[in-house]
Order: C-alpha cells, then sequence, then structure tokens
C-alpha cells in the first residue's frame, strides 16, 4: 500500500455523497466521497472509474462487516482517533479496524490500529489470547503486520512461561503453519549461541537434578536391573548343574579335580 498524502479535513467534505449499506440489516450511512476515497484504493476503485475522477456509481453495500465495527470506522475517518480499549474485551473493534484496514488497503488505519493493540497489551502486561491470533490467522495472510506481531508475542509467552498451556498445545498440534510461524519468529531473535542450550552437552548436575525430579531418570534403575541380572544368572547356574553328572559338577564352579 503507497502512502497517501495528507489532506486537511475540510478540503475532503466534498459535496458529492455515497450511501453505505453495512451489515444484514443494511444500516444506511452517508459518506463523504471524496474523504472515503481518499483514504481508501479500495473505495476509489469502486466510485471512479479509472479515467475520470467523477463517481460512477453512488452506493455500496458491505454485509460482512458489523455495526460497531463500521461504526468506529466512520468515527476514525471524520476525527482520525480510535476508540481507547479499557479491557481486553475492547480489542474485538479494533481488530475489526485493523482488517477492514488491510481489506480496503488503507495503510494508515492499518498502522494505527496495530499501535494501539500492541501497546495495549504492552502496557496491560498480558499477551494476545489463543481466539484473537485465531480470528487474526483466518482473516489475513502470511505477511500481515498484525499476525507477526501476534505471533512474536506468543512466542515470547511459550519460551518465559512454565510448559504449553493445554489450549496452546492443541492448538498448534492442528495449526501447523501456527507452529511454524512461532518457530520462524524465535529464529528472528538472532539469540546469542551461548544463550542457547546444547542439548549435545553433557547435562550439568541441576539438569540431571531435573530430570530425575521430572521422573525422566531413576536413582534406583540401574541397581535393580544388577540385582536382576545376578538372580537370573544364579538361577541359570543352579540349572545347569541338576543336569550335569556328578563328576562334572565341581568343574561349572572353577575347581575340576
Amino acid at each position: 500500500m503507497s502512502e497517501i498524502k495528507a489532506k486537511p479535513l475540510n478540503e475532503l467534505l466534498s459535496k458529492s455523497m455515497v450511501d453505505i449499506y453495512v451489515g444484514l440489516d443494511n444500516t444506511h450511512w452517508i459518506l463523504h466521497e471524496k474523504l472515503l476515497c481518499h483514504h481508501s484504493a479500495f473505495f476509489r476503485k469502486i466510485f471512479y472509474d479509472s479515467s475520470r475522477s467523477e463517481s460512477s456509481s453512488k452506493s455500496f453495500g458491505l454485509p460482512d462487516e458489523e455495526d460497531a465495527s463500521f461504526r468506529a470506522f466512520v468515527g476514525w475517518l471524520y476525527s482520525s482517533s480510535l476508540p481507547v480499549p479499557r479491557q481486553e474485551a475492547d480489542l474485538g473493534v479494533l481488530f475489526d479496524l485493523y482488517l477492514m484496514g488491510e481489506k480496503w488497503h488503507i495503510e494508515e488505519l492499518v498502522r494505527e490500529v496495530l499501535r494501539v493493540v500492541r501497546e495495549w497489551y504492552k502496557y496491560s502486561d498480558s499477551y494476545p489470547g489463543l481466539r484473537r491470533v485465531q480470528y487474526i490467522y483466518a482473516n489475513t495472510e502470511e505477511g500481515s503486520p498484525m499476525r507477526g506481531m501476534l505471533v512474536h508475542s506468543v512466542a515470547r509467552l511459550l519460551v518465559l512461561k512454565d510448559g504449553i498451556p493445554q489450549h496452546w498445545d492443541k492448538a498448534l498440534r492442528k495449526n501447523g503453519q501456527l507452529a511454524v510461524d512461532i518457530i520462524k519468529a524465535i529464529q528472528d531473535w538472532r539469540l546469542e549461541e551461548e544463550n542457547v542450550p546444547d542439548a549435545r552437552e553433557e547435562p550439568s548436575d541441576e539438569e540431571k537434578e531435573h530430570e530425575k525430579d521430572e521422573g525422566y531418570v531413576s536413582k534406583e534403575e540401574p541397581e535393580i536391573k544388577e540385582e536382576k541380572n545376578e538372580e537370573e544368572g544364579a538361577k541359570f547356574t543352579n540349572g545347569l548343574m541338576k543336569e550335569l553328572p556328578n563328576g562334572l559338577s565341581n568343574g561349572v564352579n572353577g575347581v575340576h579335580h
């Protein structure tokens, strides 16, 4: 998406208006054509011919959009401001606004929503939930800035957290692309070699103790195995001596007269 040169609002409030019908109920919005088309290459194609700047159509339907999200879009269109999230539930409208920005080729909206969402997660000291990540994955393509931000955040969460939450474990097993993207995100960190554990090296005493605590290694296992081998060997020797003639039995014990 190419950068659009900013213009003051008063220059974009033309007399020409367009009718936008939103959602299944066809909620009717009347918007300034020049303002809408200035920000969006998508709507420029809808309302203008390639050969002239005059409007070739005055109405357009958006049946797949939600009223609340489009209302927030209109607010941004006329004021350049976004709704401020107070809680996680408020991010839903922002994610919808972001998707509008990508679909309608509005670079400024994409950039601004991404900034607000990133700041919310940062200052709330939280990470994207699985539902949010799945929603963005289902509605964006590879290379989407929002997708990249979310997957890098989740990668950090999983690296720092003890174990993988069950719902994330299940999701990663089903969505191979998400799992691959998380690995790529970790690779993008370009970690110093000395900061990455090397499983090829002999584990430290602390790591060995951790393995024992986790049940991977048992202290008693070698002793039990050795006692079992001695017991089986004694049974074999006793059985063999019973089979031998009396004159040869002493030879089995290592003494032969």
